[in-house]
């Protein structure tokens, strides 16, 4: 079974929180298991087609490898070898530690030596916008919460083939990063549409190329 979404999908509701599948994560458990699916769904297509059924000591030998070999290898496969890895600072799984861990910055600078490929059908870039979005969804405790929110709205748009542009993507962070200050901290919850409350940023929205990026309809 297939955890990406393919290009032109519709986007699909999560049924534990209110937000789209995916945007959830990492405070909905539905959400991140979904975000964290994606990247184990390339390691094992790298794993059976290299290698064939390994154990998990076995997996981990092929993880040190790839670990070492970013440039050779899926920005999905390099991160799934990273969650197989202890780091030898902090340790934490390798390239999710704090940022004050130097082996874990090193391990996170290295994600984007991997190869990002743009499917067929999506506006270049988007896959690098995929890469960065899932890396801050899954990396939360480094990132602020407003950013974290700007970022995991966007994802499921990304996953099923869109890309806003510079200006569109600045424009709406800049909108919902005020918008979030004004509410309070209290705002940034599993369900960010209370931020539509806010006339600036619902303006914004429904001027924009997605006024459905907080979420499906009420239900």
């Amino acid at each position: 079974m297939t955890v990406r979404p393919a290009v032109g999908d519709p986007l699909r509701p999560c049924p534990a929180c209110p937000c789209w599948a995916y945007a959830g994560a990492p405070a909905c458990p539905h959400c991140a298991a979904l975000v964290d699916a994606l990247v184990e769904e390339g390691w094992r297509e790298h794993v059976t087609a290299s290698f064939g059924d390994l154990s998990p000591g076995e997996q981990r030998d092929v993880a040190r490898m790839v670990a070492d070999e970013p440039h050779r290898h899926d920005w999905r496969v390099f991160d799934a070898a990273l969650d197989r890895l202890a780091c030898s600072g902090c340790g934490a799984r390798l390239g999710l530690g704090p940022l004050d861990c130097a082996p874990c910055e090193v391990a996170h600078g290295n994600r984007y030596a991997a190869i990002e490929t743009d499917r067929p059908g999506v506006p270049p870039g988007n896959e690098h916008a995929v890469r960065v979005n899932v890396s801050v969804v899954r990396r939360p405790h480094l990132t602020s919460p407003q950013e974290l929110l700007a970022r995991r709205l966007l994802l499921p748009l990304l996953l099923v083939g869109e890309l806003p542009s510079t200006a569109e993507a600045q424009h709406f962070s800049t909108a919902l990063k005020a918008a979030a200050a004004r509410a309070g901290a209290s705002a940034l919850t599993r369900d960010p549409s209370i931020l539509l409350t806010d006339p600036a940023l619902t303006a914004v929205v429904a001027a924009g190329p997605y006024p459905h990026l907080f979420g499906p309809a009420p239900r």
